[in-house]
């Protein structure tokens, strides 16, 4: 069972980072074209990699991930690194969506500068993520974080740094 969840992972995570990686140049094309038919399955064409293809990868990355964390017992500080790095790559995901939701507006346009910024952007973030897991370095959180990693640690580290919060009373 395992295996075959590592794979469905793995899968997923090659169409969801294939999918951010070409999304930003199907953006950029749309500086060419008028409002017309090109424009118009430009369009369906980006939609179809972000709704259909890039958006279901995410979930089924994700989801297997979240399977593998509790079948695996992978609680090391390299690990929590890579989730914030997932959480970077999820959140730029959204910037995609924003970005789709607006560029074939009218007035809609994604510039040189835009193009190349989000592509370093996801490049990057998923570089980072496969050399992390490829590595696995070793993160002593005891260097800055003392105790996070211990039942209640993270309660007591936000205590620690931002005081004492407390419910708001009715």
């Amino acid at each position: 069972m395992t295996t075959f969840l590592k794979f469905v992972h793995l899968a997923a995570i090659a169409l969801w980072s294939g999918g951010l990686i070409v999304l930003p140049l199907l953006f950029w094309q749309r500086r060419t074209l008028p409002a017309g038919p090109d424009l118009d399955r430009l369009h369906r064409i980006t939609r179809l990699v972000y709704v259909e293809l890039t958006s279901p990868a995410a979930f089924i990355a994700i989801a297997s991930g979240t399977a593998l964390i509790f079948l695996q017992t992978t609680f090391v500080e390299w690990f929590s690194l890579k989730m914030v790095l997932v959480g970077i790559m999820a959140m730029l995901h959204v910037v995609a969506g924003l970005v789709l939701l607006q560029l074939f507006l009218p007035d809609g346009h994604f510039g040189r500068l835009s193009w190349l910024a989000l592509t370093i952007a996801y490049v990057v973030v998923i570089v980072a993520i496969i050399w992390v897991v490829l590595a696995k370095p070793h993160i002593d959180s005891n260097q800055f974080a003392p105790h996070l990693f211990e039942p209640g640690g993270l309660a007591r580290w936000l205590h620690h740094s931002f005081g004492e919060t407390r419910m708001p009373t009715p």
